[in-house]
């Protein structure tokens, strides 16, 4: 004991500096450690932002750019994996908390603690090149995915539009099906929508959205004018069961009027109108079922067939309403003639002296095409005032005012053919 503890500086000094030495490598490969495990964790948070600059190329919806970079991005990767499966095995090597690890695998760890990080680092920059690289693609990526948010959101107010405009319907007393079947097949495409760019991509996503919100928008105005649109055909209703009760009330002015012109004037003159109290009989039983036809689908709203059944309707009493007038516009027509057929002369000649007039302004001969149908209706006048003087006891007053129409069409005609030049 006493020569051991007495023993010689250089022994007494080999026992204590190899104590230092063994805990100094120890405490070396640890810092070794501890600098490899940074460089981990450094080269690992690297790893997801450059993953996430991937997945935003991939997602914005170039094929060939997006193929370009996953195969590299799979390439640096792969090299990556093997670097961390090194560093792994370097951590796993020895322990450096044990005393009694072999101080010749505790300086080995440390080189291959070392070397890892000298990888781990290398790997890490080319990382930042690799995304460096990657930066205009990446920011192309990004403002396609700037739009995306806002278009989603619009798709979305769009369809509580939608939805909020066909509760009111509802409540107002419509169903709306057809437009309540549109709003639920938009429900997948809203699912779509919700699932995002990593799983559809940022084209699709952004028509994905631009079509729901167009479709939806169709869909709440429509919803929004079934109240007006109810309202308005149910006037337009109203409107035509009056006709068709003012049609039903003159009807009867036919009969007489048509019986005084039998009696009157000659068969030229009515033998046109006599069917004029059979279709108006008819044309109001059909109206009547027509409109009763509108309300049905109105009721059902079949809008469309609504409105056609209610264009029916109307031209019906259109048709019918004016041969009712034409019956009692031609008896007053032809008791004016029959009194002053004098009156419907003048007003031809009339007529055609104007037109003459404007034909001569300026001129010393008129111009053929101005002269020659004016002619023709001063040949067509004495015609026609011929005729009805020669007729005898039952004058054809129908054809006389048909002829001197014709007469002030003609000058008419000219007039316009003038003021055309």
């Amino acid at each position: 004991m006493v020569r051991v503890a007495g023993g010689g500086g250089g022994g007494r000094g080999g026992w204590w500096g190899g104590g230092n030495r063994r805990d100094g490598a120890r405490a070396d490969a640890r810092a070794a450690r501890e600098a490899a495990q940074e460089s981990f964790y450094e080269l690992d948070s690297a790893q997801r932002d450059a993953l996430l600059a991937v997945e935003t190329v991939k997602s914005a919806g170039d094929p060939a750019a997006a193929r370009r970079v996953e195969g590299e991005f799979a390439d640096l990767t792969a090299r990556i994996d093997q670097v961390t499966v090194a560093y792994l095995g370097a951590l796993d090597a020895v322990d450096l908390e044990s005393a009694e690890s072999d101080p010749g695998a505790v300086a080995r760890a440390r080189q291959q603690l070392d070397q890892a990080k000298r990888e781990l680092d290398a790997k890490r920059a080319e990382l930042g090149t690799f995304v460096s690289r990657l930066q205009p693609v990446l920011e192309q990526a990004e403002a396609q995915l700037i739009r995306v948010t806002p278009a989603v959101e619009r798709a979305r107010q769009a369809l509580l539009g939608a939805t909020t405009a066909l509760e009111r319907a509802r409540e107002a007393g419509l169903r709306a099906d057809d437009l309540a079947a549109r709003l639920a097949e938009l429900a997948p495409e809203l699912t779509r929508l919700n699932q995002g760019v990593a799983q559809h991509g940022v084209p699709a996503t952004l028509r994905r959205a631009e079509d729901v919100a167009r479709r939806a928008e169709e869909i709440r105005a429509e919803a929004a004018q079934l109240p007006e649109r109810a309202t308005e055909i149910d006037h337009r209703v109203a409107s035509l069961r009056t006709r068709i009760d003012a049609l039903e009330n003159r009807a009867p002015t036919v009969d007489p009027a048509l019986s005084e012109l039998r009696r009157r004037f000659s068969t030229s003159c009515w033998q046109d109108l006599q069917q004029v109290p059979a279709q108006t009989a008819d044309a109001v039983r059909t109206a009547r079922g027509k409109l009763a036809e509108a309300v049905r689908a109105r009721d059902e709203q079949r809008w469309a067939d609504a409105t056609a059944a209610i264009g029916t309707v109307r031209a019906l009493l259109d048709t019918a309403g004016g041969a009712v007038t034409a019956v009692n516009e031609r008896l007053r027509q032809l008791n004016e003639v029959q009194h002053d057929p004098q009156r419907e002369i003048e007003r031809a000649r009339f007529a055609i002296r104007d037109a003459q007039r404007l034909a001569m302004a300026g001129r010393q001969a008129p111009d053929p095409r101005h002269a020659g149908p004016l002619d023709a209706a001063v040949a067509r006048l004495d015609r026609a005032v011929a005729a009805l003087e020669e007729s005898g006891r039952h004058p054809d007053y129908w054809r006389f005012l048909t002829e001197l129409a014709a007469v002030r069409e003609t000058a008419a005609e000219v007039v316009t053919l003038i003021r055309g030049h």
